[in-house]
């Protein structure tokens, strides 16, 4: 470990929590972005994982950042990281390992490929389980050995007992808290083992960013957007994605404007030079075509131009 300093002075949070910083040159570390926006209160509970060890757990809908959240607080401590999504796809073997054949003097043998787990575990990283609540049951329990206290991983295949680099950390996202798809927001996720879920230390909970906050993100970004759209365009655009983010918890539309999709449509308004067009282009094409029509009026409301609903549907 190269450096200690304090929360305070690393990321202007009223707290003397000491912020471990690595000496290391990874190419795995994330590279900082300068206009992200940290929340005060997620970012106590990431640095609780990296300076004590403790399991974090980040929940929250998507686009809010989570993993990015993670990783900007990761690429000022200088931390490698390691981020797997837990889709279906995701196996045993994916992460534990197994036996492949390899070419060793011009013959073939078999030998036994780490993987992501035993590969993670012995070195100085943060391990990052996106789509936690996604994961299946076989994957769940063996990532339930890493919850425990000592974090010691059996490899049964190899008969041998991995324990943990004093610098490995763990850290998972999920846009539920455990209990399943009980909104019908989310397909796919699946209720957690509550046994589980109390092992990790820490669950915190990211929400969208303050309006004013999001403002200086996608001006930092695209900072032609203020003179193209304008600065009050600019909020507009935010107050439009409010409300399909609003939409999408009440069950009124299928598709939310994240941060990062307002970016796009900043981006797309410069390019274009149309605020009209490069919404289209950015978010309501890829809307459910009955949804239209609502997502043209929160357009309507906060901008008080009215979208073609027949042009949208004849191009839909």
């Amino acid at each position: 470990m190269a450096d200690d300093t304090t929360i305070r002075d690393m990321f202007g949070i009223d707290a003397d929590m000491p912020v471990p910083v690595l000496d290391d040159d990874s190419d795995l570390i994330p590279t900082i972005d300068e206009n992200y926006r940290f929340d005060p209160q997620v970012t106590r509970a990431v640095l609780a994982g990296f300076a004590h060890g403790s399991r974090v757990l980040v929940q929250g809908l998507h686009g809010t950042g989570k993993s990015t959240h993670i990783e900007q607080i990761a690429a000022r401590l200088n931390w490698p990281v390691m981020r797997v999504n837990l889709d279906g796809q995701i196996s045993r073997a994916d992460l534990v390992g197994k036996d492949q054949v390899v070419i060793e003097d011009g013959q073939p043998r078999t030998a036994f490929e780490e993987g992501v787990i035993p590969y993670a575990l012995s070195r100085p990283m943060a391990l990052v389980f996106d789509e936690y609540d996604a994961g299946r049951p076989e994957v769940m329990f063996i990532i339930q050995r890493l919850l425990e206290r000592d974090g010691h991983f059996t490899l049964t295949e190899q008969n041998r007992v991995i324990r943990p680099h004093p610098n490995f950390r763990l850290f998972a996202t999920a846009n539920t808290v455990g209990l399943g798809n009980i909104n019908g927001l989310y397909h796919g996720v699946n209720r957690l083992n509550q046994a589980q879920l109390d092992r990790w230390n820490i669950i915190a909970s990211l929400d969208y960013l303050d309006p004013e906050e999001e403002f200086l993100v996608v001006t930092g970004q695209v900072p032609e957007a203020a003179d193209t759209v304008g600065t009050d365009g600019v909020r507009t655009m935010i107050e439009v994605a409010a409300l399909t983010r609003s939409g999408f918890a009440a069950g009124d539309v299928s598709a939310l404007m994240s941060p990062r999709t307002v970016i796009s449509w900043a981006q797309n308004s410069v390019i274009f030079g149309d605020v009209e067009l490069a919404f289209r282009f950015s978010f309501l094409n890829r809307c459910d075509p009955s949804e239209h029509p609502l997502v043209a009026e929160y357009y309507q409301r906060c901008f008080g131009d009215e979208l073609s609903v027949s042009e949208i549907v004849k191009a839909s």
